[in-house]
């Protein structure tokens, strides 16, 4: 990748929410999401647009195996519909995948179906790919398991490519292709950004190596601190002076005195004692952050989200 694309603000520390509802994993849904739709989704992106959140984010299944369905649950949105929707209803929060797994389609495909959301949205559009975990879905959509993570990089060269080119050139081991041209452009030039996901070492080599900023999927087994001076150290190596911007992800977060059991991994309080302790990402050299919220409701989590950008955002970054 030639460019590095930067779209936070320099020095500040962004927030951003995975999409309630729209993935539905035992892991970390809220029992009401399962009886909430369309018109919630609507209601908590919107909350999120006017309360400051840099993205809203949606994830990428295509189909669960039975198996792995108890603790994952089937429910899990389509990316490109759910983003296009997101479009939509929202005016100024950026739109992400959190994360794509390109491997399951060609990268034009890809290339075309971003390139689009971002023309829609008038460019708000950040690609966020991984290369999966789910040994099943692989085998079910005919990809090797077991190449994913070869797969993925050159999957993020081609779709490079795509996004920066109308008849782009790309000429790799599974996929070669020229004089193929593509519109809409992107309206963001030279191309939206791509931020790579992934908490494993060759998620974090790839993200210093191919992304312009880093999405972790739980903690590194080497530790935050550990891994964002590993993607430093392997950014510089191979791309010198050019930024990446690093994203982590806050505990459950409940502004105010909460009247419930928040339980494990949860911070709550006042505005600016949340804000102090999240402070402490930006030390590490954060620059976006995933924020969660405890909710027993949808008005609850519409009242969550309003309440940390009024009560705590303000202090983020003082």
């Amino acid at each position: 990748m030639d460019t590095s694309i930067q779209i936070c603000p320099p020095g500040k520390l962004v927030y951003g929410m995975q999409m309630p509802i729209t993935a539905q994993s035992t892991v970390f849904a809220a029992p009401w999401e399962a009886g909430a739709g369309s018109d919630e989704i609507r209601r908590v992106a919107q909350a999120c647009d006017r309360s400051g959140f840099f993205y809203i984010a949606v994830c990428d299944h295509v189909a669960v195996p039975r198996a792995a369905a108890a603790a994952m649950s089937t429910v899990w949105y389509d990316t490109i519909a759910t983003l296009g929707f997101l479009a939509a209803a929202t005016q100024v929060v950026r739109l992400l995948s959190y994360v794509y797994v390109p491997v399951y389609r060609h990268p034009l495909m890809t290339a075309k179906a971003f390139a689009t959301l971002d023309t829609l949205s008038n460019g708000r559009i950040i690609l966020g790919v991984g290369a999966g975990h789910l040994q099943g879905e692989f085998e079910a959509l005919g990809v090797d398991f077991s190449r994913r993570g070869k797969l993925l990089d050159e999957a993020i060269d081609a779709i490079d490519a795509a996004f920066s080119a109308e008849y782009a050139t790309h000429n790799g081991t599974q996929w070669k292709f020229s004089e193929l041209g593509q519109r809409p452009r992107p309206l963001q030039q030279p191309r939206p950004p791509i931020w790579v996901g992934g908490s494993t070492k060759g998620a974090l080599r790839r993200a210093a190596e191919r992304g312009d900023g880093w999405l972790p999927q739980g903690v590194p087994e080497m530790g935050m601190e550990a891994a964002i001076t590993y993607i430093r150290e392997q950014r510089r190596k191979v791309r010198g002076d050019a930024p990446i911007e690093i994203g982590m992800n806050s505990p459950w977060l409940y502004v105010g005195k909460a009247s419930f059991d928040l339980g494990p991994n949860a911070l709550s309080g006042g505005g600016d004692e949340i804000a102090a302790r999240l402070r402490q990402r930006k030390q590490l050299g954060v620059s976006h952050m995933g924020v969660r919220f405890r909710s027993r409701g949808c008005n609850e989590l519409v009242e969550q989200i309003e309440k940390f950008g009024s009560d705590v955002a303000p202090h983020l970054n003082e």
